[in-house]
């Protein structure tokens, strides 16, 4: 990684790093500081001077923080989610916010389908039979000719659906912001797509419409026997609810890789044998950062030196902006 520079152009306070960044590197000066984050002090006398900041979803990028950088000019987010940076206090700022939506999405579609074809063959549970010297065997259930139904119908959403189809599955989808879908897929009312689904995957972000959404009413809605997978934010699902209707078999079971609170404190989630638990991890395939990495890099080199952004997401795009 870069070495410590007393003032320097571009500053990355997590783990994010790779061939574009040591590239960067030879024609800016960067501080990479994996743990920098967990220092807001520090950040903060990290940033005077600064006129980039990469992050990925642990620093809290707020107009506190922009503040205390004057000289910044663009903040690029490893990821899609957008919940650690106010995007307005930004703009405000005339700083560019950049996230290269839809990079990972193959990797957090090809997640989403392979831990439901996990859950509907029990390979977790036929596995740990196995190795404790059980030769127990179950009737699994194939996705073909079953239903998906897609909570949003973004860039992952439109991946899983692709993948969906492949296996022969209808694919229905609700997202109250997209009026048109691919050919196949139909949109329809939430309560239609989630009792109307063997599979339900989530692919929102956590917003004052979305938290809590998929609750007690909602999980009640579902087929006997669907499996819930979560790939968008942990707040959407009422944790609570989500542990009754499994416990109660309801639900055949869940796959969550996002939580309410990241890392989780040992629950009754937990206990539960038909639950597939991962540390946010859904997006994070060599390919998808390789790939990310060189947006956020790109876009880094063509702010700050004059140019525009191309995944900008907020109302600045270049530098230009900054009076």
């Amino acid at each position: 990684m870069a070495a410590v520079a007393a003032n320097c152009d571009v500053v990355i306070p997590e783990d994010v790093w790779g061939a574009p960044f040591e590239q960067l590197s030879e024609e800016y000066t960067v501080h990479a500081e994996p743990q920098l984050w967990s220092d807001r002090k520090a950040l903060a006398q990290r940033l005077a001077g600064a006129r980039a900041l990469v992050v990925r979803n642990q620093t809290k990028v707020d107009a506190e923080l922009l503040a205390a950088a004057p000289d910044l000019r663009i903040v690029a987010r490893a990821g899609v989610g957008l919940d650690n940076i106010d995007v307005a206090a930004a703009d405000a700022a005339g700083v560019v916010v950049v996230s290269p939506r839809g990079e990972n999405a193959q990797s957090v579609a090809e997640y989403a389908v392979g831990t439901v074809l996990a859950l509907v063959r029990d390979l977790v549970g036929h596995d740990r039979a196995v190795r404790a010297g059980r030769w127990d065997r179950h009737f699994g259930r194939e996705l073909h000719g079953r239903t998906w139904g897609l909570l949003g119908a973004g860039a992952t959403g439109m991946a899983v659906a692709r993948l969906a189809r492949g296996f022969g599955m209808t694919v229905l989808a609700y997202d109250p912001y997209v009026t048109r879908a691919d050919d196949a897929v139909r949109l329809a009312p939430l309560e239609e797509v989630v009792a109307g689904s063997d599979v339900v995957s989530i692919h929102l972000p956590a917003t004052e419409e979305t938290v809590g959404l998929v609750g007690a009413g909602l999980l009640a809605r579902m087929r006997p026997g669907a499996v819930l997978v979560n790939v968008g934010r942990g707040e959407v699902v009422d944790e609570h609810a989500l542990a009754d209707a499994l416990e109660h078999g309801a639900l055949a079971g869940a796959a969550l890789d996002v939580r309410t609170a990241e890392p989780p404190t040992l629950g009754r989630l937990e206990r539960l044998d038909n639950v597939l638990l991962t540390p946010h991890i859904a997006g994070l395939t060599e390919q998808s950062q390789a790939r990310i990495m060189r947006a956020l890099a790109d876009d880094v080199r063509a702010v700050l030196s004059g140019g525009r952004a191309a995944n900008a997401v907020g109302a600045a795009t270049s530098a230009e902006v900054i009076s």
